[in-house]
């Protein structure tokens, strides 16, 4: 019944590979009946892609495409291939996969029925709302993802959606065709970048709540590195969204509270810390009124910003 319920739409899987020959097969192994299309992306491992034992344990009805890229180019750059076969071949949903066996796909059906219901554009995996399977997960992985997930959604403007590094997903393709795929990132930015340009088509993004698989594999991401790598890329992301949003598309509220709580709140820091410096040289207590003026511009400019941050939250792109 559950095959007959999804074979009658388009279903394609995109699969990056890099160095995951064994795993791989595992993950192949797994897919169900009703996945018409399975596109592989060779990004240039130096490990060989086993065609024939892809082929062998392949859903029997399945079409498979192997690609291959000529350079590395990083999960991202692999998807983007992946994406844009699955678009040329037809596709009416797209799913995103790991070659790395750390997706548990009893769970495609969760990721596919709301798309199917058109009760979003775009499921994603979450792995913190099984309490069990985020105390499994690696102490380091799992702070390091509480904070950049934290920081990812005010970037993105995705703030009823967490753990968006997650890159298990499924989208439909109509929304994916809206995309400009040059401004989407190669590497472990990718889903960052691909949150970013779904919230100007207003895309609405559903968690769906699912455990990760961690086994003897090793990250190719280092935890020192994700500040350097995501802190000014999230900065940016996060000033051409609010620039966008608020000043470009749009003027709202919204607008209002950050064209007069941000420049109100600067005035106050900055200008309370150059009177806090003059006085001190001179030994003597700031007149009343400077006090004054210093405390009500932190005071009125940060509460405008809070009003910002609720209005943008509230006003953040979800499901019906």
């Amino acid at each position: 019944m559950e095959t007959q319920k999804y074979s009658s739409h388009k279903i394609a899987v995109v699969i990056p590979f890099y160095n995951a020959s064994n795993e791989i097969l595992l993950v192949i192994s797994k897919l169900p009946n009703y996945i018409q299309d399975i596109i592989i992306v060779d990004d240039h491992s130096s490990t060989p892609l086993p065609k024939s034992d892809i082929e062998n344990l392949s859903p029997p009805k399945a079409t498979i495409y192997f690609l291959e890229n000529p350079t590395n180019l990083g999960v991202g750059g692999a998807t983007k291939r992946g994406f844009e076969e699955a678009i040329k071949i037809g596709a009416e949903i797209i799913i995103k996969i790991d070659a790395d066996d750390q997706m548990d796909l009893s769970y495609l059906p969760d990721l596919l029925d709301p798309l199917i219901a058109n009760n979003c554009d775009v499921a994603k995996g979450n792995r913190f709302r099984d309490l069990k399977a985020l105390r499994a997960m690696p102490l380091v992985r799992r702070i390091g993802n509480l904070g950049l997930s934290f920081l990812i959604k005010s970037a993105t403007g995705y703030w009823h959606n967490f753990d968006p590094t997650n890159g298990f997903l499924a989208l439909k393709t109509d929304v994916l065709k809206k995309l400009d795929f040059n401004k989407l990132a190669n590497r472990y930015y990718f889903e960052t970048s691909l949150l970013s340009q779904l919230y100007f088509e207003k895309a609405t993004v559903k968690d769906i709540a699912m455990p990760a698989i961690y086994g003897d594999e090793k990250s190719h991401m280092k935890i020192w590195k994700m500040p350097f790598v995501f802190g000014a890329r999230l900065t940016n992301t996060f000033v051409k969204r609010i620039v966008k949003e608020y000043f470009l598309y749009d003027f709202n509220i919204g607008s209002m509270y950050l064209l007069f709580g941000f420049p109100l709140f600067m005035f106050g820091l900055l200008f309370g810390a150059t009177e806090w410096i003059y006085y001190a040289s001179i030994n003597t207590f700031a007149p009343t009124g400077t006090i004054m003026i210093v405390t009500l511009s932190i005071i009125l400019g940060f509460q405008l910003i809070l009003q910002a941050i609720q209005y943008d939250i509230i006003n953040a792109p979800k499901a019906p």
